[in-house]
């Protein structure tokens, strides 16, 4: 029997939100899985399904965190096997990347199918001295194949690679496949995901466990197809999706996966409410405050953890949207959370009002029903809304008439005054 970890979208260097702290996440995510679920677990080996990297170049700083944690492993005697994601393979011109580096320098065996365009065998043993190889037979007995990232041509490529395993001579154990691409169905609106139909030539070869990543949300499918999910969340709607590491043991009996949750990552919660057009500035300020409040006393919102919050404001207001100072809420609400990023989503529309209007309507008509509608849409006016109309189109005239700046200043003042003028 076999132990190992399988791991995807680790996501290195993630930089989103220009937040330092954010970034040291994913080395500590990273590393705490490894120190509880490799090590602590005493695995035969580590998979790692692309990804590790959040660009193709990185800055030094996320280089030395890859260094630290895949050296935990060396030192461990826990083998890397790796493949290279749509995120981190070779920069556009280039011929190596920082994952071959990382390989050059014993850190992870990188198993990459050879240039059968060039003549090349597609799938040669990792050769040790060289570093270089599409696939690995493990002391443990298993047999481990890499890929690259295909893109749009996965399915095509997957008949190429069913091909070269069936060349090759059978493996005295388990079989798995190192494969960054996504399954249908698993989550909207992604495009170029792969039917299930796609992924059977390869269960038709032998492959035992399919170890996916680049879909950010763990599944599983027919007890071979394995994805286990980013580690941590990449965005704020990845929070809904459960994610982790696959604790694994294969033998001939068939697989046993574990997915894995308990390691060290940033909290994340969700907060929203719906404004309903007849409150005011004020209240849609202070109900925000309120929800916030509300899941700090009810343990939904611990400060001390300095969480990641997105409070999501919908509906209608009845007052002009672009009044509500969103910038200074947000930096209130976020001094009253402690988090470590505050997102304020403000997706309310202005109530709208539409008087219908005879065809016939004189130009007098339609400029009272346009102010009509104007005014009823602020809930400040709307009471008014048919008075202060009149008052409007009779300020337009009055500046026609020349009246003075003064004069028409105390006419304003008058008409916004109830009882006077």
């Amino acid at each position: 029997m076999a132990r190992f970890l399988h791991l995807a979208d680790i996501h290195l260097g993630f930089d989103r939100y220009d937040n330092k702290v954010r970034t040291q996440d994913f080395f500590y995510a990273f590393e705490d899985v490894l120190e509880k679920y490799a090590i602590g677990e005493q695995v035969d080996f580590v998979l790692i399904a692309g990804d590790l990297f959040e660009h193709r170049n990185i800055q030094p700083s996320t280089l030395n965190q890859a260094q630290i944690c895949l050296e935990m492993l060396r030192e461990a005697g826990i083998p890397v096997l790796a493949i290279e994601g749509n995120h981190d393979n070779c920069p556009y011109g280039t011929k190596t990347s920082w994952l071959r580096y990382l390989a050059d320098w014993n850190l992870v065996i990188l198993l990459e199918p050879g240039d059968a365009s060039g003549g090349e065998p597609f799938y040669q043993p990792w050769n040790p001295e060289t570093g270089r190889g599409g696939y690995i037979d493990l002391n443990c007995g298993v047999r481990v194949f890499g890929s690259l990232w295909y893109g749009a041509s996965a399915p095509r490529a997957i008949e190429q690679i069913s091909a070269a395993i069936q060349e090759l001579p059978p493996s005295s154990g388990q079989t798995i496949l190192l494969f960054h691409h996504g399954l249908e169905g698993q989550i909207a609106r992604y495009q170029g995901a792969l039917r299930y139909a796609d992924l059977l030539p390869l269960k038709q070869v032998g492959v035992d466990y399919l170890a996916l990543g680049h879909i950010h949300k763990n599944y599983e499918h027919e007890g071979w197809i394995f994805n286990p999910g980013s580690l941590e969340v990449n965005s704020i709607e990845e929070s809904a999706y459960e994610r982790g590491a696959y604790l694994v043991e294969i033998d001939a009996s068939g697989v046993r996966a574990e997915l894995k949750r308990d390691y060290c990552q940033r909290p994340i919660v969700r907060l929203k409410f719906t404004i309903r057009g007849q409150e005011c500035l004020e209240e849609v300020e202070q109900t925000a405050i309120a929800l916030v409040k509300q899941a700090i006393q009810q343990g939904k919102l611990n400060p001390d953890e300095e969480p990641i919050v997105e409070l999501r404001i919908d509906g209608q207001v009845g007052f002009d949207r672009l009044e509500l100072d969103t910038k200074r809420i947000q930096q209130q609400l976020q001094h009253l959370s402690k988090a470590l990023v505050f997102l304020l989503k403000y997706d309310a529309d202005t109530v709208a009002y539409a008087t219908s209007l005879p065809e016939d309507a004189n130009r007098l008509q339609i400029e009272q029903e346009i102010f009509t509608d104007l005014l009823s849409a602020n809930n400040m006016y709307r009471s008014r809304a048919s008075d202060l109309a009149r008052g409007l189109m009779d300020l337009k005239d009055r500046q026609l008439e020349g009246q003075s700046e003064a004069e028409l200043y105390q006419f304003v003042k008058s008409l916004l005054t109830p009882g006077e003028g």
